[in-house]
């Protein structure tokens, strides 16, 4: 903490400001609020030279949005139906949320640091003493444009990890359709950088703002005309440089701000473009399909309880949907709790209600792998035939596994019942269906867009989403659709969503969401997709604005550091 006392009010308006990031997405959706709330945050690092305080406000502002957006985690509590007593269970929940949210607000950290290192070497490498007259224009555009590359370098960083699910774009899911189509462009960085660029902006101008104050000598900038000694009689009188000097940052002020509100109307144009471009579906691209919602609650579905019902519930609903005429039916993450090998063996009544009614079904069940075991979806035809399988490739960390085990293991232990140890499938699988090939999510993977990506450019056609979610709060299930909106969107893909308590869905390419189920409910559905062939820049090239923005950034740096 900061030793001097007034060095408080900045950390409390940063951690303000990442409470107000916090509320932005589902299920509070206030999504206009990020594009301001990193406004206190930019503009006090900005303004600091000193690297570890701006560390601090960065790391401050990262727990107040990290923290709340994630606090749905705490459902995890109570786990007694798996054995755990009370006080641990507790224990076990507050420390998975401390630890996935220090670890998104460690990126910010770093992010501030780095860029007030930077402004600290830039001044530092100055041979004259900067004055007001000495800042230009082009600086605090030169500052927007080297935080933006930043973040979205480091957030891009931070998609590679096995943490990550609070990317700034997806706060604008699922309402803020049009802005999430810049998503087609470069992915969801995109939509990070629009975010990250118009708070940048504002909070320069309200920087060259509290600049164009100090002119008359008071306190409290480092932009404070260097070399005048003004008396309480000179206080208010400004000097023909001052005036000048005043203007033109009103100026500044004036420009920022409407190239600001200039590049949020600019950007939201963009993305009505792409909104607004009609959705050709072929007949013959047609494919009806069947959701079924078990709505059997985790304290109970590993046990006999959970098997009779989930055995009785998804049989009886792929009967009715078979009966309503659908070509398919997708079942949640773990549908069926058993080795699917073993209920083909047994003969079991979803698999014998299979064979009777000859309808393709995606089954959520577990397979085998050595001594091993994945969490799985299965393609099995009309004729029982096992036609494909995907194995869960990102693990949900701290439930499914535990990451730095070595030194997590000793604290944490696997928060599933279950004596086997499970595995992660390879993240190159590509899932092919008598429809043609698909592209599978099963539940924490819908975080990840270069997991659709690859599928999408590898030729999958539709997008198939099977989770769980019963063992979080609603919050939890909100946000897990509110990503698969942004994949659908990306990838130019109509989705399909089974989950076992909620919210199962139908979201087109646009990611407008043609059906949505209640929660914690038992629910079947019947809808209609369409199988498309198109490729999105994104899904061409990746995240190419990324590097873009940090070459021009290193460029546009080298030329300000010549002159």
């Amino acid at each position: 903490m900061p030793k001097r006392p007034w060095q408080v009010f900045p950390l409390l308006l940063s951690l303000g400001g990442g409470i107000l990031m916090g509320l932005t997405p589902a299920p509070l959706e206030a999504w206009p609020l990020a594009w301001i709330a990193l406004v206190p945050l930019w503009f006090f690092v900005a303004k600091s030279q000193e690297v570890r305080q701006c560390a601090i406000y960065g790391l401050i502002w990262g727990i107040g949005y990290h923290g709340l957006a994630l606090s749905w985690i705490t459902g995890i509590h109570p786990m007694d139906w798996m054995g755990v007593p009370w006080l641990a269970s507790i224990a076990i929940a507050a420390f998975c949320w401390v630890f996935i949210a220090l670890w998104g607000a460690f990126y910010v950290a770093i992010w501030s640091a780095a860029i007030s290192f930077f402004e600290k070497a830039r001044l530092k490498s100055n041979k004259v003493k900067e004055t007001g007259e000495k800042r230009v224009f082009s600086l605090a555009l030169w500052r927007v444009l080297i935080g933006v590359a930043l973040w979205c370098s480091l957030e891009a960083l931070w998609s590679k990890g096995p943490l990550y699910w609070t990317s700034l774009s997806y706060t604008q899911s699922p309402h803020n359709l049009v802005v999430l189509h810049l998503g087609q462009l470069s992915g969801p960085l995109t939509v990070t950088a629009a975010i990250v660029a118009v708070n940048g902006l504002i909070a320069e101008a309200l920087l060259s703002y509290q600049q164009s104050k100090s002119v008359y000598g008071l306190q409290g900038s480092k932009f404070q005309v260097a070399g005048e000694q003004k008396s309480s009689k000179d206080k208010g009188r400004l000097t023909t440089n001052n005036l000048s000097l005043r203007k033109a940052l009103h100026k500044q002020t004036l420009a920022l701000i409407g190239i600001a509100t200039g590049l949020f109307i600019v950007l939201h144009l963009v993305g009505f473009g792409l909104y607004s471009r009609p959705l050709v579906e072929p007949t013959e691209a047609a494919l009806r399909v069947g959701i079924i919602q078990g709505n059997i609650p985790n304290r109970i579905k590993l046990f006999s309880e959970g098997w009779r019902r989930a055995l009785s519930g998804y049989t009886k609903g792929y009967r009715t949907l078979a009966d309503q005429g659908v070509e398919a039916v997708l079942t949640p993450e773990g549908a069926l709790p058993f080795l699917w090998s073993e209920q083909v063996r047994v003969k079991s009544p979803f698999y014998s209600a299979i064979v009777d009614k000859g309808v393709v079904a995606w089954v959520g069940g577990f397979g085998e792998q050595g001594q091993s075991y994945t969490n799985s979806l299965f393609t099995v035809t009309g004729t029982g035939e096992t036609f494909s399988r995907y194995d869960k490739a990102k693990l949900v960390p701290l439930g499914e596994y535990i990451p730095f085990e070595p030194i997590l293991g000793k604290i944490v232990d696997r928060l599933s019942p279950l004596d086997a140890h499970q595995v992660a499938g390879k993240p190159n699988q590509l899932f092919d269906t008598p429809f043609g090939r698909a592209i599978v999510s099963i539940c924490y993977e819908s975080a990840f867009p270069q997991h659709f990506r690859y599928q999408a450019a590898a030729g999958g056609q539709f997008i198939l989403t099977s989770s769980n979610n019963s063992h979080y709060s609603q919050t939890m299930p909100a946000q897990h659709h509110a990503q698969d909106v942004m994949r659908a969107i990306e990838t130019d893909r109509w989705a399909v969503r089974a989950t076992n308590t909620g919210y199962s869905g139908i979201v087109d390419p646009h990611g407008k969401t043609i059906w949505i189920s209640g929660i914690n409910t038992y629910e079947i559905h019947a809808a209609t997709i369409y199988r498309r062939q198109t490729q999105t820049l994104y899904v061409r090239w990746g995240n190419w604005l990324t590097p873009v923005l940090l070459a021009w950034g290193a460029i546009t740096g080298l030329v300000f550091y010549r002159r």
